[in-house]
């Protein structure tokens, strides 16, 4: 079968598709051994020879418009969200916080929707395109026969030339009535989102001192993604990157955005303890280095398709004053983002 990726960048009014016509993508061990390559980009949480990260090879890429739905939805037959496994993993993750172990630590946990049979997968990612005008929307068809769809708000390293940029993403909240006809801009972030928040920015911050990169910060602000808002600060700089964005991303992923601090700790934590395997999610994807341009995004609000069952993925960042139906409640929110394509 021919593996592809299919993407649109947030607000375009037009989708790529790559093809690799021939063979596998490239397996790599590292993220490390991105450097000075090109073409698109799946990479995992942690990556393992299950999970390697892959590059799909540009052999026939094409420009497309963004086409129109058809109707018709599948017939989603059982829905498992497993939330008591959820209320032992938080009560687990929440005890290293109390106990001063950690500042922060993500908890992502899976949600399986079973069908007689899925739906077309392109009508799915050009659903997402016409519902998130917002958000960078990719489809990738893996050598596996399983595809993932993504619809994620947040840039982990994108440029073109030497001007590059990255973000801290963080800190979530619901709109809802009158609030969807906005932006956000009047929501009240609570402290716990600000302080989440506060610790991302810190993290990049330092990452990028780490390359003695002169860099902008500028926010946090407010950002809408679908029916949720995130706080924002943008990176920007100048730098030529070709031989060095494997080991510039090497250390800024994972951000303490899908993992925690201090990160290795976090890291390894989640790894041993965390119940869900995250395979792609919460790592990144997108066109590397391709016509001098470079989009990568970390791949949140995840679909993995396969045999009858979609597989959705969502997390979140807990503080030690988290509260647990209140995390349950917004790994839900970002769920939905999903959940409404079907």
């Amino acid at each position: 079968m021919t593996v592809f990726a299919l993407y649109r960048l947030p607000y375009g009014n037009h989708c790529t598709l790559i093809e690799q016509t021939s063979g596998e993508p490239v397996r790599l061990t590292s993220v490390k051994e991105l450097d000075g390559r090109s073409g698109f980009v799946v990479a995992p949480f942690h990556p393992t020879a299950e999970y390697p990260v892959l590059l799909i090879r540009p052999d026939r890429v094409s420009q497309l418009p963004v086409e129109q739905p058809e109707a018709g939805v599948p017939d989603v037959l059982k829905s498992s969200s497993y939330r008591e496994e959820y209320a032992i993993d938080f009560a687990n993750f929440h005890s290293q916080l109390t106990q001063g172990a950690f500042r922060k630590i993500v908890l992502a946990r899976c949600a399986t929707l079973e069908t007689a049979h899925i739906a077309d997968t392109r009508q799915l990612f050009w659903k997402a395109c016409q519902r998130y005008p917002r958000l960078f929307i990719a489809l990738v068809s893996l050598p596996d026969g399983t595809c993932w769809l993504t619809a994620t708000p947040e840039i982990l390293l994108e440029g073109v030339g030497d001007e590059w940029r990255t973000v801290a993403l963080a800190g979530t909240m619901r709109l809802k009535e009158d609030e969807l006809n906005g932006e956000g801009e009047h929501v009240c972030w609570s402290t716990k989102n600000i302080q989440e928040q506060r610790y991302v920015a810190t993290y990049i911050a330092e990452c990028l001192e780490k390359f003695d990169i002169d860099f902008r910060e500028d926010g946090p602000c407010t950002v809408r993604a679908a029916h949720l808002v995130h706080l924002r600060s943008d990176f920007t700089f100048r730098m030529r990157l070709n031989d060095r964005v494997g080991a510039l991303l090497d250390v800024l992923h994972p951000t303490p955005a899908v993992c925690g601090l201090p990160k290795r700790e976090a890291f390894n934590f989640i790894l041993d303890n965390e119940r869900v395997s995250r395979q792609y999610y919460s790592g990144f994807m997108g066109p590397l280095m391709l016509n001098d341009s470079t989009h990568l995004y970390v791949s949140l609000r995840c679909m993995h398709i396969c045999d009858h069952q979609y597989q959705l993925y969502a997390g979140g960042g807990l503080l030690p004053d988290s509260v647990e139906e209140q995390e349950w409640q917004e790994t839900e929110a970002k769920m939905e983002t999903m959940r409404n394509l079907l």
